[in-house]
């Protein structure tokens, strides 16, 4: 399974970047709000910023209702970087939605279908072209249904049916999200850097960097 990371923030993707695990990046508007920043400016650092991954996500915006709309924002995202191989545009799932990934995938342009809850919407998603599918198994999570058996439900029906876009598991709490998210058969966890510097951390492994040190000053002591 890949990582992408959730966020706006070009100090936190840097860090996951230079960590070597990085394959791409997700944002949406609300996120680009955070960072008190023009949206087509920090897509464009943030694909100046890691140029070596997969998909860099430019959502467009919730006023784009219709499928025109949605397709006259995501040309103008498109040219953002002199056109950037990869920029991934990222649409909600309905059916201007579905429309919009139609005509994009059909030009060759990546899409991200999110906010998926039910396997038939990945299915459609998937159908109409996407490159990716997000299911957000921390929201269905509040709700008290399980958001890792969906990600397991869509990833067999796309074994079953041979097709190939790619599941991002999207809003990922913590870690234990995380390690059931890849044994479920996502391709992708995007999560915040918060769960990937949780990842890297377990007490014994800290202990065991504690005690080393210790040992080692032994060594050298005259």
């Amino acid at each position: 399974m890949k990582f992408f990371i959730d966020t706006a923030n070009l100090k936190d993707i840097q860090k996951a970047y230079k960590m070597g695990v990085l394959s791409g990046v997700t944002t949406n508007p609300s996120l680009v709000a955070k960072e008190g920043v023009k949206f087509e400016d920090r897509i464009a650092e943030i694909l100046q910023a890691v140029p070596e991954v997969e998909s860099v996500s430019a959502e467009v915006t919730p006023n784009a209702v219709t499928a025109e709309e949605m397709i006259a924002e995501a040309d103008e995202l498109i040219k953002i970087n002199g056109g950037d191989k990869n920029i991934t545009i990222k649409v909600p799932m309905n059916v201007a939605g579905l429309e919009t990934t139609r005509y994009l995938a059909k030009k060759g342009v990546k899409v991200n279908v999110t906010l998926i809850f039910t396997v038939n919407q990945a299915l459609l998603a998937a159908r109409a072209g996407a490159a990716y599918v997000s299911p957000f198994l921390g929201r269905l999570d509040d709700i008290s249904e399980d958001g890792v058996l969906l990600v397991s439900k869509i990833a067999e029906l796309f074994r079953i049916h041979n097709l190939d876009a790619q599941i991002i598991a999207a809003s990922v709490r913590h870690p234990d999200h995380v390690t059931r998210v890849a044994m479920a058969g996502a391709h992708i966890a995007t999560i915040p850097y918060s769960v990937i510097e949780q990842l890297t951390k377990h007490p014994l492994t800290d202990q065991g960097i504690e005690k080393f040190a210790a040992d080692w000053a032994k060594t050298t002591k005259n």
